[in-house]
């Protein structure tokens, strides 16, 4: 009879080799985010990290800190941007590999009070209300798609006195979360969940009123060699990190709309 302890010593150093390689082949990634993403994307990478071993450590931001950032040398091996400008700028620079849009983002106008928007621009003609947060548009994709609302509405001149701007778009929702702002404009990502808003109340915003927020990913020339990264932006493009995506109320680009960048290179 085949003992256990026989077991054991035949199959324990084996067991212990595969773990080792293992271990040894898993990797790691610096990850830049824009701050919009923070929800799907801390929900990737934990899914990621479980099925690959690898890990990656992930910075939420401004991207137009990023961006200069990047430029200076920070060990980033992956940009998330929300916008697809800055991206294109450091592939044209050299400095990026291959880049593809990952998600186009839903711009919301947003109050933490119930009933106080309804569900339409109402508010915004009316100007019955003391602050309103936007992120910056010189650093925000989503500020930038704020003020392009405004303008489309004929109030941004209106109501400049009203503003309080955040640096991103993460601090534009805590203005409005915490009655620092009566409203503001920040990502339908930060407010509802699988099509549901967690609270207070919303106009969705027609996505006519301002330029498409598409964003890109891009892995970075210091990644080259970095199988995590590689294996990070092939996981960004699955069923099961889209379905995450999705569920946080953005949408999914279509095939022209991956034409229209750079998806090519070493996937």
């Amino acid at each position: 009879m085949f003992k256990r302890s026989s077991f054991w010593k035949i199959y324990f150093p084996l067991i212990t080799m595969l773990s080792a390689i293992h271990h040894a082949q898993a990797a790691e990634i610096n990850i830049a985010a824009a701050s919009n993403f923070a929800g799907p994307i801390k929900m990737i990478i934990a899914d990621f990290e479980r099925k690959t071993g690898h890990r990656a450590n992930l910075t939420l931001g401004a991207s137009g800190r990023f961006y200069a950032q990047i430029n200076h040398g920070a060990p980033f091996q992956i940009f998330l941007s929300a916008d697809r400008l800055k991206p294109a700028a450091l592939e044209a620079s050299g400095m990026g590999l291959s880049r593809f849009t990952y998600a186009i983002g839903r711009l919301a106008l947003w109050s933490a009070q119930n009933n106080f928007i309804q569900g339409n621009s109402k508010i915004l003609k009316e100007g019955t209300f003391r602050k309103i947060a936007l992120a910056s548009p010189k650093l925000a994709p989503y500020g930038k798609a704020a003020i392009d609302v405004l303008r489309a509405l004929g109030l941004k001149e209106v109501l400049s006195p009203k503003f309080v701007r955040g640096e991103n778009i993460a601090q534009t929702y805590q203005f409005v979360a915490t009655g620092n702002a009566d409203l503001g404009f920040v990502s339908v990502s930060q407010i509802m969940e699988k099509g549901i808003l967690r609270a207070g109340s919303v106009w969705m915003i027609p996505q006519e009123l301002h330029s498409p927020i598409r964003q890109d990913a891009i892995l970075l020339k210091s990644a080259q060699h970095n199988q995590a990264a590689i294996a990070f932006m092939h996981y960004l493009k699955s069923a099961e990190a889209r379905d995450i995506i999705r569920d946080f109320g953005y949408l999914i680009p279509t095939a022209s709309y991956q034409q229209q960048g750079s998806d090519h290179g070493i996937f």
